[in-house]
């Protein structure tokens, strides 16, 4: 059973930085994609960037020019580095691992952007 686990989550004053990391573990296939998404209360959970083992990463457009994904997948590691974050960005953030044909989530982290 593949487990994910994230970590980085804090608080943040507006224009700040974060840097989330998320680690696979498990049977983990060489092809596979992971990603960030984030909910906050009362919406639904929502996309905010993924790539695969290989590939172009995809973003929300609302994050775009602001937060990188990156992987090392010698690592089976996710990491998410958020600049210039707006209260906006504020939400808890998870971690998705997906291969063949099944997604596994993480706990969530909180990061909340405030001053």
């Amino acid at each position: 059973q593949v487990q994910v686990v994230e970590s980085g989550g804090g608080l943040v004053q507006p224009g700040g930085s974060l840097r989330l990391s998320c680690v696979a573990s498990g049977p983990i296939f060489s092809i596979n994609m992971m990603g960030w998404y984030r909910q906050v209360p009362g919406k639904e959970r929502e996309l905010v960037a993924i790539q695969a083992t290989s590939g172009a990463p995809r973003y929300a457009d609302s994050v775009k020019g602001r937060f990188t994904i990156s992987r090392d997948n010698a690592k089976n590691t996710v990491y998410l580095q958020m600049n210039s974050l707006k209260p906006e960005d504020t939400a808890v953030y998870y971690c998705r691992h997906y291969q063949g044909g099944r997604e596994i989530w993480g706990q969530g982290t909180q990061v909340t952007v405030s001053s």
